[in-house]
């Protein structure tokens, strides 16, 4: 059984992977809070929408052309 104290690569990496896991979980703590502060920002401004309806009854020719 090998000393675990000697294997001074195999204590690096784990240091290193705990800091990435530190790093990433205070980034998504900090968005979470930046996020729940400000008001929600509207990207594109609502226009009104125009609507065109037309009506076709069975006596007009553009219904009849189509059956």
């Amino acid at each position: 059984m090998s000393d675990w104290t000697s294997l001074w690569y195999v204590w690096l990496i784990l240091l290193m992977v705990f800091l990435l896991l530190l790093c990433g979980v205070s980034a998504s703590c900090i968005k979470f809070c930046c996020r729940k502060k400000r008001p929600p920002v509207e990207t594109f401004p609502r226009h009104p929408c125009d609507l065109t309806a037309m009506g076709i009854d069975s006596d007009s020719t553009a219904h009849s052309t189509v059956t």
